[in-house]
This record gives structure tokens, C-alpha cells and sequence, in this order.
């Protein structure tokens, strides 16, 4: 009698035990099956690595850019931006000599084929165009470029080496109009600071400089004709420890997004 209730209670145990293993196999593949998901959507929510990137920029996107960074940041948890503002050619003597960085751009692209042997491919993220920025309500009547070469005025300028001087110089020289500025500024933020205190009746600097300080300054428009077309190349530093993430911002600036911004502020299509 007990022989044959150990039976079938042996009998029971084991059928018991085999329709448990397909719920649990069934079970772990769902389990399975969730993790894979979960870890799908949450690569699909944000295809930029998370890092914390140092990006060289050019001092005339020092405004834009900290709208960009943010805009960025928002829609990349994880992600942390650390800009460097300053003339190009600052930046480009950064990168020479080492410094830690994920992402470079300059306002010109010269500057950047200096260094392109320390860079990804560069892409063209935007364009600009220069000004003649004078005080507000214009008080010397500055109207054209020539009006520059009154000595009478305190005009200062981008230094040569910078990328604001460089097309500075290029579209001076090309109307043939000679300018004692009396100073040349590191970079074309500062020509502009110049101009905003008053220590300069007038200085020529890009568009979107006059723009972010039209309370304080106005902006004289230089015919077409006349201009330089600046250009914003944007790349990733090879030594970067963070290439995902650098390559995945770049590749934000020239999106829809990144775009809108740069275009707001006031640069040009690339």
C-alpha cells in the first residue's frame, strides 16, 4: 500500500515537473524577449553615446552655440557639452599642441586644413557675411566701406591671422581702400566689444556678431558684391576618447534641428 502511494505521488511529482518546463522556458523567452526590446528602444531614443564632450569653437558662434548646446543636451540625456570659444587660429594652436578636445570648428576652412591631419572629414555647417558695425544710431554716419578710411574715425579690425581679418583685409584691399585701424583684436568677438564700449566709432565684423548685440550697435550691410562668404567647416578630433558621441554631434549640426538654430541666429545655408 505505501509502495504504491510513493508511486504515485512520484508519478504526479513528474508530471508537475514537466509542465512546469515549458512555462518557464516560455517565461525566460519572454523575459528574453523584453530585454531585447527594452534595450532597443532605449538605443533608439538616444543614438548618440552618452560623454562629455569639449568642443573648439570658433568665437563668433559663442551665442548660437550655447542655444545649440542646450537644445542638444535636452534632446540627449547623458550627454554634456563644454565649449571653448576663440579666433580660429587660437583653436588650431589648441589642437597642435595636444589639448584634450572631441569636436573642432572654425569660421574658415583654411584654418581647419591645418589640422587635417588631426581631424575626421570636415562638414560645412554654415556661412556668413560681414558688416560694418558702428555705435547705435550710427552717430559718424558710416554708409559704405570707403567711409572707413577716414582717419578721423577709430575703426578696428580683426588681426590678420584671424579669420574675421583675413576677409576683412580681402574685401578692403579688393575696393582698393586703405584702413589705419587703431587696433587689431585676437579675435572678431573682441572687434565687436570694442564697438559696443565705445572704443571704436566702427569695425567690421560678421553679421550674426552685430545681431547678437544690435542694442548696443548697428549694423551698415555690405553690398554682395563687395563681401567675403565665411565658411563654418565642423570636425571630429581623432584623438577624441569620445568619437561616437563628437562624430554624432557634428552630424546634429547639419540636421534639421541643429539648422534651425544656426539659421535663427542669423547664419547662412552651408
Amino acid at each position: 500500500m505505501t509502495f504504491t502511494v510513493t508511486r504515485r505521488r512520484a508519478a504526479a511529482a513528474a508530471l508537475t515537473a514537466a509542465l512546469l518546463v515549458p512555462l518557464a522556458a516560455c517565461s525566460s523567452n519572454d523575459d528574453t524577449d523584453k530585454g531585447t526590446s527594452g534595450s532597443t528602444a532605449s538605443g533608439s531614443a538616444s543614438a548618440a553615446p552618452e560623454a562629455d564632450l569639449t568642443v573648439l569653437a570658433a568665437a563668433s558662434l559663442t551665442d548660437v552655440f550655447k542655444t545649440a548646446g542646450a537644445a542638444y543636451e535636452k534632446s540627449h540625456p547623458g550627454t554634456k557639452l563644454t565649449f571653448s570659444f576663440a579666433g580660429s587660429q587660437e583653436l588650431v594652436a589648441q589642437v597642435q599642441q595636444g589639448s584634450p578636445a572631441d569636436v573642432l570648428v572654425t569660421a574658415d576652412t583654411k584654418s581647419m586644413d591645418k589640422v587635417k591631419a588631426e581631424t575626421s572629414t570636415p562638414a560645412i555647417i554654415a556661412k556668413n557675411r560681414l558688416v560694418i558695425a558702428t555705435g547705435k544710431g550710427n552717430p559718424f554716419k558710416v554708409d559704405e566701406l570707403k567711409d572707413l578710411a577716414d582717419t578721423k574715425l577709430k575703426v578696428v579690425l580683426a588681426a590678420p591671422e584671424v579669420p574675421a581679418g583675413k576677409y576683412s583685409k580681402k574685401i578692403l584691399d579688393a575696393q582698393k581702400i586703405t584702413v589705419k585701424p587703431v587696433s587689431q583684436e585676437p579675435n572678431v568677438r573682441a572687434v565687436l566689444s570694442k564697438v559696443e564700449l565705445g572704443e571704436a566709432d566702427a569695425g567690421l565684423v560678421y553679421k550674426t556678431d552685430a545681431e547678437s548685440a544690435e542694442d548696443e550697435v548697428d549694423a551698415v550691410e555690405i553690398p554682395d558684391a563687395q563681401n567675403a562668404v565665411a565658411s563654418y567647416p565642423a570636425a571630429t578630433l581623432k584623438d577624441s576618447k569620445n568619437a561616437g558621441a563628437a562624430a554624432a554631434f557634428v552630424a546634429w549640426l547639419s540636421s534639421p534641428e541643429g539648422q534651425k538654430i544656426l539659421q535663427d541666429a542669423g547664419f547662412q545655408k552651408p
